[in-house]
């Protein structure tokens, strides 16, 4: 169900003019039913004005009065031909003031780890514009010495499923254009849940190899005990013939 435009404040007026309950508010401005009981108690919302749903064509005084009759009766929006496809309008999407500042940083990130992706797909993702991406590519961006790249998603900027459909998007078409891509890129390019669920296999590093040679019990191969069992301790402590030590029995009076 559509909802009304400045929702809170619409609960306010509606709490304050009416005597429906609670539930018929929360209903009709997408709130929890605690959250105006909290907006009646003064908990909620305070200081926030109410805006009157009646004087800005969202409801008529008719319907209230039949809410405020009979508690089951769910108020409805007042059908507005001038918000018809208001939702649906197309533009750049809208980034809070407080996260602007770390619009460079994604767009870092997604260049990085994310290059199929197109100008178009990630200034539709984080709210940007083609000439900021373009430098941040080339590297001419005023403040690259000072940029870290950092996951959109993990900034607030956008959803994982829109960055997975981004990427997918990305892969169908590089795939239709016939260009190769080796397995960092088909990594790259499944998106959150795929990885998830893929099996990992198990790999011996590279700086202990060999030590499968070894039984579990810690003993060497049999050559290597054959190896040691030619090996004479005494032949260590053998000195050659005519030794330092026989000239200095000599010398003594």
């Amino acid at each position: 169900m559509a909802k009304p435009l400045m929702a809170k404040a619409t609960a306010v007026w509606l709490v304050d003019n009416t005597t429906m309950t609670f539930k018929q508010i929360a209903d009709f401005v997408g709130m929890h039913e605690l959250e105006i009981q909290g907006i009646a108690d003064g908990d909620v919302a305070a200081g926030v004005k109410g805006f009157d749903p009646i004087a800005n064509n969202q409801l008529v005084q008719e319907d209230i009065d039949k809410a405020e009759k009979d508690p089951t009766v769910k108020l409805t929006l007042k059908y507005y031909a001038a918000a018809v496809g208001e939702e649906k309008r197309r533009g750049p999407r809208y980034t809070p003031l407080s996260k602007r500042q770390d619009r460079p940083n994604a767009i870092l990130w997604l260049v990085k780890f994310h290059p199929e992706l197109a100008d178009s797909q990630i200034a539709k993702l984080v709210g940007t514009t083609k000439p900021t991406i373009q430098s941040i590519r080339e590297r001419t961006h005023w403040n690259i010495s000072n940029m870290q790249p950092i996951d959109p998603v993990a900034l607030g900027l956008c959803k994982q499923i829109e960055l997975d459909a981004a990427v997918q998007k990305a892969a169908a078409k590089k795939a239709k254009d016939g260009q190769p891509m080796d397995d960092d890129e088909r990594r790259k390019l499944l998106s959150t849940e795929q990885s998830l669920g893929m099996d990992t296999e198990p790999k011996i590093p590279t700086a202990i190899e060999g030590l499968e040679t070894f039984s579990l019990s810690g003993d060497l191969d049999e050559d290597d005990d054959k190896a040691d069992e030619n090996i004479d301790a005494d032949s260590f402590f053998n000195l050659p013939e005519g030794g330092d030590d026989e000239d200095d029995e000599d010398e003594q009076p």
